[in-house]
C-alpha cells in the first residue's frame, strides 16, 4: 500500500515539542569562548580609530579582534554583474554603513563579560550623510560606496515606448510599495567554530544555524583560506530561516577565523536586537505599474518599474527584481509586457531572501493591478481575472518574460475558492453595512502562480539498506520546518516496500552529506524528494541482481512486493527473500546496499492558486480585521497532505502579517526603529483567523513524482488578497488604494484624509 498521498503525522515533532531538540546553542563545547561583537551605532560614518585597551584589561576577556588583527581583505559583491566597486570586509574598516554592522570582535569566558567588555571598546566614528529612501539613492546625490561613484548595483531600463499603450481603450496607472521586512525566525543565528587536526591539516568543524550548509562550508573554507574537505559544517535543528539563513555571513566568518587565531572554539549567539539588525531583510521594493487593455475588462499590456532597496551592501536581495520582472504577468495571458528596474544602495541592513524572494513581489504588484484595472473599467474583479487567465490548453506555456510554465488550471482553481464564498450575500451585506455605520466589510481576490526552484538546482540523495532490513536516506536538502523526515520517508517507502517507521532520514551534515543544494525557493520535494525517489530505485535495482542470486533466478524474473516488502520470482511468491536477506548478501560480498544519485530538474515547476479574504474595517479607528481567508493552492501531487497543510497555514499566516502590520522601520538619519518584538509587528494567532484550504492537484511533468513546491505560496497569494480586501471595504469613500500594510493610522487617514 502507497503511502504517497497519506496524511502521515511528522515523526520530527515529538522530539521538538518536548524540547528535547538539540540546536546549535545548545552544543559548544565546555571549553568554547564566548563571542561578542562590536556593532556600529551609525548609519553612516567614516572611522577614524578603534581603541580596544580598555575592553582587553576587562575580568574574563581573552582577546580582541578587528579586521585588522584577522588580516580580513574587502570582497566583492557574490554576482559577477554587480557593481564591482561596492566592496565589503567582514569587519569594517574605514566605513560603517549601517547600524548593527559589525567592526570588532570580544572573545570571553563568559558571555556577561564579552557583553561589558563590547560596551568598553571606544570606536572614533566621524558621523556621515545617511541615504535611508531608495528613491534618493536612486539621484546619486550621496553615494554610499565612494569606490562606485554610484548607489546603483545594476539595473535593467525599462523600454519605456511612447506609443505602447496607444492601442489601448482604457489604461490603469499606480505607484505603490512592498514594505521592507524583517524574516525574523524564533531561533537567532548561531555559530560554533572548532579547529583540529585531519590528515596532518588544519580542520574546522562549524556547528551552523543556516538553511545551506553546504553552501556556508564553501563560503567559510574561502574565507579561511582551506580545502572545501577542510570544513566540515553541521546544521542540527534549525528554528526557522524563511530564506534569510541563507548559507554563511559575516559573523559566522569572523567567528571561524577568531577561533582558528586563538586556538580554541568560539561560540557566538545572536541577540534578538542583533537579528533584526543583521539577519537579512526581506521584500523593499517600489513599483510604479500601468496596466491597458479593453473597456470590457481584457488586459492586452503591462508596464512594471520596480526599484529595489538592497541595503548597505549588494547581496541576494539586490537581484530579486529580476525574478520579479521574470513573472510579472503572473496568470494572465498577456501579449505585451515591459519591465524595467533598478537596485540601490541605502545606509540599511543589506536585503536579501525573504518567503517567496521576488516571486510575491510580482504577484503583489500584478493582482494590485488587476484590481485597479477592474475599477477602472467597471467590472467585477474576480471575472476580469477569469477573463484573463492562461487557459489550461495553451500549456505549457511561454511567457512575454521568458518563462516556460509547466501546467495550470487557474479557472478550476477560482471555481474552487466562489464554490464555498457567497460573493451574492458578502455584497449585501457590505452594503448593507455601509448604510448602518457597522464595520465596514470587504472581499479580496488573488489568483498567483510562483516558480519553484527558479534557478534550477539540483539535489544530492542517497539510500541505504541495512542487514536488519532498516534503511538510512541522506539528502542534501536541509529542514528547518518543512517535514523532510516525514516526506522523504514516505517517498523511500514507497518504492522499497520498507515500513515507514524503519526509514531514518538524515540531512545537515557535509562530513556525512557530501554534496547538497539546501533548502530554499520551494525546492526540497521536488529535487531532493525526488533524488531519493531515484536512488531508492537505484538499491532495487542492485537488490534485484542479489535477490536472482540467493533464489537462482533469472534478474528479470525477479520482483519487489513492496506491499510486503519482499522480492520473489515472476509468478512463484511463496517462495521470497525480504530486506534483510538480500542486504545481509551485499554485506557478506563486501559492499552496501545502496545507491545515490544527483537530480538535475529539466526545469522549473509552476505552483498557483487563488486566495479569496474578507476583512471588517473599524470606521472609527481604521483597523483591519481579517475575518475569512480561503485559499485554494494547487501544489502537484500531494505527498503528504498534512504537511502541505501545515505549509500552507504558516504561508498565509506570514503573508496576512505583511498586509497588515510587518514593517522594518527607519529614521530619516538610518537610525532603526523596530529593533525588536515590542516595535516590530510580529503577527500572533489573536490576528488571524481559521483559514479554509480547498486542495487541487495538477501534477507537473518535470519531475517523476508530479510535485510543486508549496513553502511559499500561501504567502504570495494572501499578501495582495488582503490588501485589496481592504481597498473594496473602502471603495465607497472614493479609496483607491492602501499601501501596505494597511495599519491603522494608513487605513483612517485613508478614509478620512482623501488624497493622503
Amino acid at each position: 500500500m502507497t503511502l504517497l498521498g497519506t496524511r502521515v503525522r511528522r515523526t520530527e515533532d515529538p522530539a521538538l515539542l518536548r524540547g528535547a531538540g538539540r540546536y546549535v546553542g545548545d552544543l559548544a563545547p565546555d571549553d568554547a569562548l564566548h563571542a561578542v561583537f562590536v556593532r556600529s551605532f551609525l548609519a553612516h560614518g567614516s572611522i577614524e580609530s578603534i581603541d580596544v585597551s580598555e575592553a582587553l584589561a576587562m575580568p574574563g576577556v581573552v582577546a580582541v579582534y578587528t579586521a585588522a588583527d584577522l588580516e580580513l581583505p574587502a570582497v566583492p559583491p557574490p554576482f559577477p554583474f554587480f557593481n564591482a566597486d561596492m566592496t565589503r570586509t567582514w569587519l569594517a574598516t574605514d566605513r560603517v554603513r549601517y547600524v548593527g554592522e559589525p567592526i570588532a570582535l570580544i572573545l570571553a569566558e563568559t558571555p556577561a563579560a564579552g557583553a561589558d567588555a563590547a560596551e568598553a571598546v571606544f570606536v572614533d566614528v566621524e558621523p556621515l550623510e545617511a541615504v535611508v529612501d531608495p528613491r534618493a539613492a536612486a539621484t546619486d546625490e550621496l553615494v554610499v560606496h565612494e569606490a562606485a561613484g554610484t548607489n546603483t548595483v545594476f539595473a535593467q531600463p525599462c523600454p519605456d515606448a511612447e506609443d505602447f499603450f496607444a492601442g489601448c481603450e482604457v489604461t490603469a496607472t499606480l505607484s505603490f510599495r512592498n514594505q521592507r521586512m524583517s524574516g525574523a525566525p524564533i531561533e537567532p543565528r548561531t555559530s560554533i567554530s572548532s579547529w583540529g587536526e585531519r590528515d596532518g591539516r588544519p580542520h574546522l568543524t562549524q556547528w551552523s544555524c543556516t538553511q545551506f550548509p553546504h553552501t556556508a562550508r564553501d563560503s567559510i573554507a574561502s574565507a579561511c583560506g582551506v580545502e572545501q574537505d577542510d570544513v566540515r559544517v553541521i546544521t542540527p535543528e534549525v528554528g526557522g530561516g524563511f530564506g534569510a539563513k541563507n548559507g554563511a555571513y559575516a559573523e559566522d566568518i569572523v567567528v571561524a577565523l577568531a577561533a582558528r587565531a586563538i586556538g580554541r572554539p568560539v561560540a557566538w549567539v545572536e541577540t534578538r536586537t542583533e537579528s533584526m539588525l543583521n539577519l537579512a531583510h526581506g521584500r523593499g521594493q517600489d513599483f510604479t505599474a500601468t496596466m491597458g487593455g479593453t473597456a470590457d475588462g481584457r488586459i492586452t499590456h503591462y508596464r512594471l518599474e520596480i526599484l529595489q532597496d538592497g541595503g548597505a551592501y549588494p547581496a541576494t536581495g539586490s537581484v530579486l527584481p529580476m525574478i520579479t520582472g521574470r513573472m510579472a504577468t503572473g496568470v494572465y495571458d498577456i501579449a505585451n509586457l515591459e519591465v524595467g528596474f533598478r537596485s540601490v544602495i541605502t545606509n540599511t541592513t543589506p536585503v536579501g531572501a525573504y518567503r517567496g524572494a521576488g516571486r510575491p513581489e510580482a504577484a503583489h504588484a500584478i493582482e494590485r493591478m488587476v484590481d485597479v484595472f477592474a475599477a477602472e473599467v467597471g467590472a467585477d474583479p474576480a471575472e476580469v481575472r477569469r477573463r484573463n487567465f492562461v487557459r489550461e490548453d495553451q500549456f505549457p506555456y511561454d511567457t512575454p518574460a521568458g518563462m516556460n510554465m509547466d501546467t495550470g488550471r487557474y479557472e478550476d482553481a477560482l471555481d474552487a475558492v466562489l464554490g464555498v464564498v457567497d460573493v451574492d450575500e458578502l455584497r449585501t451585506e457590505q452594503a448593507r453595512r455601509r448604510a448602518s455605520g457597522e464595520p465596514l466589510l470587504g472581499l479580496g481576490w488573488a489568483a498567483y502562480v510562483e516558480v519553484a526552484n527558479p534557478i534550477g538546482n539540483g539535489e544530492f540523495g542517497s539510500v541505504e539498506v541495512r542487514p536488519d532490513g532498516s534503511a538510512l536516506v541522506l539528502t542534501g536538502s536541509s529542514a528547518h520546518g518543512q517535514g523532510h523526515h516525514t516526506t522523504f520517508a514516505q517517498v523511500a517507502a514507497d518504492v522499497l516496500g520498507i515500513p515507514f517507521e524503519r526509514i531514518e532520514v538524515r540531512h545537515g551534515d557535509t562530513g556525512e552529506v557530501p554534496r547538497g543544494g539546501g533548502t530554499g525557493g520551494s525546492r526540497s520535494l521536488q529535487t531532493g524528494g525526488t533524488a531519493v525517489h531515484q536512488a531508492a530505485e537505484l538499491v532495487v535495482d542492485r537488490a534485484r541482481e542479489l535477490a536472482a542470486h540467493l533464489l537462482e533466478a533469472n534478474v528479470d524474473d525477479v520482483v519487489l512486493d513492496v506491499d510486503g516488502g519482499r522480492f520473489a520470482v515472476v509468478g512463484t511468491p511463496a517462495v521470497s527473500v525480504g530486506w534483510p536477506e538480500v542486504a545481509t548478501e551485499a554485506a557478506n560480498g563486501g559492499e552496501q546496499l545502496s545507491g545515490e544519485i544527483d537530480f538535475q530538474p529539466p526545469g522549473a515547476t509552476f505552483p498557483f492558486g487563488v486566495h479569496a479574504s474578507v476583512v471588517e474595517v473599524d470606521p472609527g479607528t481604521g483597523e483591519v480585521t481579517v475575518v475569512r481567508h480561503v485559499a485554494c493552492d494547487d501544489a502537484g501531487v500531494l505527498v503528504n497532505p498534512m504537511v502541505v497543510d501545515g505549509q500552507v497555514h504558516g504561508g498565509v499566516a506570514s503573508g496576512i502579517a505583511q498586509a497588515l502590520m510587518e514593517e522594518f522601520h527607519y529614521d530619516p538619519d538610518g537610525n532603526p526603529l523596530t529593533t525588536n518584538f515590542l516595535d516590530y509587528g510580529i503577527v500572533s494567532a489573536a490576528e488571524l483567523p481559521s483559514f479554509e484550504r480547498i486542495e487541487q492537484e495538477t501534477p507537473t511533468p518535470v519531475n517523476p513524482l508530479g510535485v510543486k513546491g508549496i513553502g511559499e505560496s500561501g504567502t504570495i497569494g494572501s499578501t495582495p488578497a488582503v490588501q485589496n480586501a481592504v481597498v473594496d471595504a473602502l471603495a465607497h469613500l472614493g479609496v483607491r488604494h492602501v499601501d501596505i500594510p494597511v495599519t491603522p493610522q494608513r487605513v483612517w487617514r485613508a478614509m478620512n484624509e482623501p488624497g493622503s
